[in-house]
């Protein structure tokens, strides 16, 4: 009987980064991840690895279903890997 191959989920703290990147790549959508977080652009810069602020992103894009769909599509993973991620990082 074959072994079946199975691809681990990518790590909670990478794929954050990545939707970080992604949610800054648009204007008026970065400006609202500000505006939400309350964090000013200097200070996303200094703390984008610490794991409350990656939570943070991945729940303002979590809050809207059109930009939770989106970037999932724009990483290649599915959207529910978005979700764990932050839950991951919030657990952190």
């Amino acid at each position: 009987m074959p072994i079946r191959e199975t691809n681990p989920e990518p790590d909670a703290q990478a794929l954050a980064l990545a939707a970080l990147g992604w949610a800054v790549s648009d204007g008026a959508r970065a400006d609202r991840l500000l505006a939400t977080t309350g964090l000013e652009g200097g200070e996303l810069r200094a703390r984008a690895a610490e794991p409350v602020v990656l939570a943070a992103v991945l729940q303002f894009i979590e809050a809207h279903e059109p930009d939770l769909i989106a970037c999932a599509d724009a990483l290649g993973v599915d959207p529910a890997l978005l979700v764990r991620a932050r839950m991951t990082l919030e657990a952190e």
